[in-house]
């Protein structure tokens, strides 16, 4: 039996027999010819069937094939010039393991939501494959970067009993007769893992009952959130801009060619390097005044105010100091402005809005008191979090980025919805 070896690997084995697992993603006849193209989830290549080289009843096997049949094929790689990986395969012998029924995603145009009902299947096409490769050099890259710099990994739960970032957010589910809520983000928990190892970070699902159909907002995404003791605001936006400009650098070296397949401008993402534009949030409001955007001081900023500010700068924008009553009540005021908190949010360009949020911590306890009864918290479900604060507090700081919207910056996505292998949105529970 010829060796068994993966597309991406066909190279190393040029003039040898070989034999292939995968799934027929395309094929075409040309008389006594079929063209196979086969992939692997490895890469894809073009197998050859010649009917003077094979059994007539391999041939023919070959040319009744359906899309998506999954087959094993014996062959020989030869170099092919106009082939992506350089190579072909001339097919010795085909086994088919099972030939598909009529495959639903064809060439022609489909709906999105035809293609959101059948997304288990829609992640084998070329643009999704590509997508989640990309998704998954991000995640890497994020956490290399993060064990590279000597943070410690700690899993948050995800069944709490507290909120994070607001109540009205919350997916509430029973809890062996008491009340739980999926997490929101496992800030609370890097922060008491933080007082034991100085620097954390945790990675995983959170969840946002939020009530909206932008592109911008899944019902369940990913976060990675770094913790660290002794930090300021300062140190935190330092961080986060290092952060990012790792990841960017990593995906431009890896996934360049991919990049262009998603018609992604890789020239904007060249200009993504240190160090970021700052402006306090007084700033942001002044400069979109200027801008013709009428914004009343104290309010959150939208989409469309997120977008307007980003579109000023050729790489992300930090934004810092919001008012404190639009932020966690966790987020620590400025002593030189006590109604603004010493919080930031990293603006992405292109209008893909805020991929990072964070800032410094309430460190003082009486503080952190007063706060969680001004947000009518429950005292018992923050004890815990409280015994931060009574037992070594010391200033602290961090933040979270969202997986997904990072996803769909750097590959240049319209949607969300793409950047997740099975995204959950308010009206979107399956596949």
């Amino acid at each position: 039996m010829p060796e068994l070896i993966r597309i991406a690997d066909v190279a190393q084995y040029d003039g040898q027999e070989i034999c292939i697992q995968g799934w027929l993603y395309n094929k075409r006849s040309s008389g006594k010819l079929h063209f196979l193209q086969v992939r692997d989830g490895s890469a894809t290549i073009q197998c050859v069937v010649f009917n003077g080289e094979v059994e007539e009843a391999t041939f023919e096997a070959a040319g009744s094939l359906t899309q998506e049949s999954s087959i094993e094929i014996v062959g020989t790689v030869r170099e092919d010039a106009r082939s992506p990986l350089g190579y072909e395969v001339g097919v010795v012998d085909i086994v088919v393991l099972q030939e598909a029924a009529p495959y639903p995603i064809t060439p022609k145009e489909h709906g999105t939501a035809f293609l959101m009902d059948h997304r288990h299947l829609w992640l084998r096409s070329s643009r999704q494959h590509t997508i989640m490769r990309i998704r998954s050099t991000i995640i890497k890259a994020a956490r290399d970067y993060f064990d590279d710099n000597d943070f410690v990994l700690v899993d948050a739960p995800i069944f709490t009993p507290n909120a994070c970032e607001g109540t009205t957010t919350l997916f509430e589910t029973e809890y062996f007769g008491d009340r739980a809520y999926l997490t929101q983000s496992g800030q609370l928990y890097a922060e008491a893992a933080a007082m034991a190892f100085g620097k954390v970070y945790c990675f995983g699902p959170t969840f946002r009952a939020e009530k909206s159909k932008t592109r911008r907002h899944l019902t369940e995404f990913w976060m990675i959130e770094p913790e660290v003791a002794y930090m300021d605001l300062d140190g935190d936006m330092e961080l986060a801009e290092d952060f990012i400009c790792s990841i960017v650098e990593r995906v431009l070296e890896k996934h360049r060619d991919d990049l262009e397949s998603l018609e992604r401008d890789v020239t904007a993402l060249e200009r993504i390097q240190k160090p970021f534009p700052r402006v306090s949030y007084s700033e942001a409001v002044e400069r979109l005044k200027e801008l013709g955007v009428e914004h009343e001081w104290g309010k959150d900023f939208g989409g469309d105010e997120e977008t307007v500010l980003a579109e000023s700068f050729d790489r992300p924008v930090i934004v810092h100091r919001y008012p404190s009553e639009i932020k966690a009540f966790y987020m620590k005021a400025d002593p030189e402005a006590p109604k603004q908190a010493l919080c930031m949010d990293v603006l992405a360009p292109e209008g893909y809005g805020e991929i990072i949020g964070g800032g410094q911590r309430e460190d003082d306890l009486d503080v952190l008191e007063r706060k969680i009864a001004e947000h009518e918290l429950s005292d018992e479900a923050f004890s815990w979090y409280l015994d931060l604060r009574r037992y070594g507090s010391v200033p602290h700081a961090g933040f979270g980025l969202g997986i997904e919207r990072t996803v769909a910056w750097l590959c240049g996505l319209p949607h969300v919805r793409e950047t997740i292998p099975f995204p959950r949105m308010l009206q979107r529970l399956s596949p």
